[in-house]
């Protein structure tokens, strides 16, 4: 029976294989309950096909997907019940209006309540927008009505592919609160993107795949953190870096401005910094860990550029 710290996803050695060619290899996933977990990659990396095999949609060569604590090869239909899922390009009828369309989408999967159409087109921002024909809707709009219609039955976990694929910057912001917004409801929702700057604004934790392997996971503010990189100010530079550079565990000790100093050191020991400073009457106005990005920690473990087209 599943439990309420089990995680909502796994993957258990998952893999693909067409002929010769190794979509997946050997992926192994734990997305917490409550969390907007990110997949992250570049085109081409095995994304598509990982979500593919989470749904069912393709078999996979090894391992296989459990969801809220129920093995897919037996109870996918059951686990499907609590799973909504927006594929990369919605899909609409463009000459019926948006509440049509989620009024098909309703009866498709068992919703009859005219209430929970009213609320899901709220939740997404289109209740004004309800009588108009999708033909004229931008593509943001349509991103919107397609995660409504994967909304209708109130999913436990969402599933999201691209989801801000092809959006101008502000259609990507709405769709990024609008996930946000999501994960502080309760809902655990899974987000594969090859967008950096995203995944990084939208995501609590992050997997990053190349080539259909794993090669990092983890919450996205110690993956940023990595490197152990403190900014200091000082009341006095030179009589710091002497200080410092004579600590054997602490490196890279430069001067970074007319007060401040850099220095790689493991940031659980600041007291030690502290100290050694101190007892060369050298104080410390300001410290801080200094943070990198998803992209400078995802170009350091990939060695590939971002491609965001």
């Amino acid at each position: 029976m599943a439990t309420t710290d089990q995680p909502v996803l796994r993957a258990i050695g998952l893999s693909k294989r067409y002929g010769r060619r190794l979509a997946l290899s050997g992926l192994n996933l734990d997305v917490p309950r409550g969390t907007v977990y990110g997949f992250l990659g570049p085109n081409g990396a095995g994304k598509t096909t990982a979500i593919n095999l989470i749904l069912g949609l393709i078999a996979p060569t090894d391992g296989h997907v459990e969801m809220f604590g129920l093995d897919a090869r037996r109870y996918l239909p059951q686990a499907l019940r609590r799973v909504g899922a927006v594929l990369e390009g919605p899909a609409a009828y463009p000459d019926l209006s948006a509440r049509n369309n989620l009024r098909i989408s309703a009866s498709q999967s068992g919703v009859i309540d005219g209430r929970r159409i009213d609320e899901v087109l709220a939740l997404v921002g289109l209740t004004t927008r309800q009588k108009d024909k999708v033909r004229g809707f931008s593509l943001g709009m349509k991103q919107r009505l397609a995660l409504a219609a994967a909304l209708l039955h109130d999913p436990e976990l969402l599933i999201l592919d691209e989801p801000t694929n092809g959006l101008d910057p502000a259609g990507m912001r709405e769709f990024r609160d609008l996930i946000r917004e999501l994960g502080r409801s309760d809902k655990t929702v899974f987000v594969s993107s090859h967008l950096l700057n995203e995944v990084e604004q939208m995501c609590d934790e992050v997997a990053i795949i190349k080539e259909g392997r794993l090669i990092a996971h983890g919450a996205v503010a110690e993956l940023t953190r990595r490197g152990g990189m403190l900014d200091l100010k000082v009341t006095d530079v030179e009589k710091a870096i002497e200080a410092l550079r004579a600590l054997d565990w602490a490196r890279s000790v430069n001067s970074d401005g007319a007060d401040g100093i850099a220095v790689e050191a493991p940031p659980e020991r600041a007291w030690e910094l502290s100290r050694a400073l101190a007892e060369q009457q050298v104080y410390i106005s300001e410290m801080r860990p200094r943070e990198s990005t998803l992209e400078d920690f995802f170009l350091e473990v990939t060695g590939e550029e971002e491609r965001s087209g």
